[in-house]
């Protein structure tokens, strides 16, 4: 038994680091970063992204009530491990400590967990019941308010020239979107991920907003914790189009929705060992990309802003 509940111990361990591991290019499995007032609105569907993007999890920009109700699960990061993965790792790890304390120790360590957590519950009740009785809202709201509400966009298929792609009509004025930004995107698309894949973070502060740069050197230091490292080659823009693009007071903002095919791999620093993924074939993506230009550093021309998932 206690050879048992180590094997299960390491296999939930490895379970762990195989899922951290899926993460590898630029922006893989997650939405984050910020589009200005529409963080938390859908950007419309196009013909390259015919489904609705990801809602954005992670940014600096603070969501309204009414964005986040339309929009379910976002305000608060989605867990990492949560459906079917999320038990099957909770069943090994319970196994693992089973094995090794004993199933009776292990239901009494539960038990009082329990306990604690109902004690818990009753001293949150009492403190909401009390600090309703001071304010004289109830306890559950109902949530019935509009607050603030954000304008969803509307497809205006009036108008082609941003690129073969509706404009949205919202309060924000349309913009309208050159070959020349076009081309500018596509050639972004590569060397955002080229400067990844080479750890480069003076590069990639150069072609991505602080925000954005403080979640790819989060991941970079994660990798290097880890002890690998991620290799990207080949990335070749196959399908784009503009599924909307504004102006704000001081930026202007563009969502590209880009599908494209690379190599992906990670890398073990100590050896060069394949970790993840095969450098002899090619994967297809499909994301959309929201690059902003700021109107303080005109110089500075587009950077990319925030990265959804299809």
């Amino acid at each position: 038994m206690p050879r048992l509940g180590i094997t299960f111990a390491v296999l939930s361990v490895l379970a762990l680091v195989t899922a951290d591991l899926a993460a590898a290019r630029v922006g893989s499995g997650g939405s984050f970063g910020s589009r200005g007032t529409r963080t938390f609105t859908p950007p419309p569907a196009t013909n390259t992204a015919p489904k609705t993007a990801a809602p954005i999890d992670q940014s600096i920009t603070k969501s309204t009530p009414s964005a986040t109700s339309s929009q379910p699960g976002v305000g608060a990061p989605a867990s990492r491990f949560g459906g079917l993965r999320g038990l099957l790792l909770g069943g090994l790890i319970a196994a693992g400590l089973a094995g090794i304390f004993g199933v009776g120790a292990l239901a009494s360590v539960l038990g009082f967990v329990l306990q604690m957590l109902l004690i818990a519950g009753v001293v949150w009740l009492a403190l909401a019941y009390f600090r309703s009785r001071r304010t004289g809202q109830p306890v559950f709201a109902s949530g019935g308010g509009r607050g603030h509400e954000v304008p969803i966009p509307k497809a205006d298929t009036s108008n082609r020239a941003n690129g073969g792609a509706p404009v949205a009509a919202t309060t924000a004025p349309a913009l309208n979107i050159s070959q020349a930004d076009l081309d500018t995107f596509e050639r972004m698309l590569g060397d955002i991920q080229t400067a990844y894949s080479h750890e480069d973070t003076r590069r990639l502060g150069d072609m991505t907003t602080p925000e954005m740069l403080s979640y790819f050197s989060q991941e970079l230091a994660d990798n290097a914790r880890r002890g690998v490292r991620n290799e990207v080659s080949g990335v070749t823009l196959l399908q784009g189009d503009v599924s909307e693009a504004w102006r704000e007071p001081g930026s202007d903002y563009a969502t590209v929705a880009m599908r494209y095919a690379l190599r992906d791999t990670l890398i073990d620093r100590a050896n060069g060992r394949v970790v993840s993924g095969d450098p002899g074939r090619e994967e297809e993506v499909t994301e959309l990309w929201t690059f902003r230009r700021d109107d303080r550093d005109r110089a500075a021309g587009w950077q990319l802003s925030a990265i959804q998932q299809t």
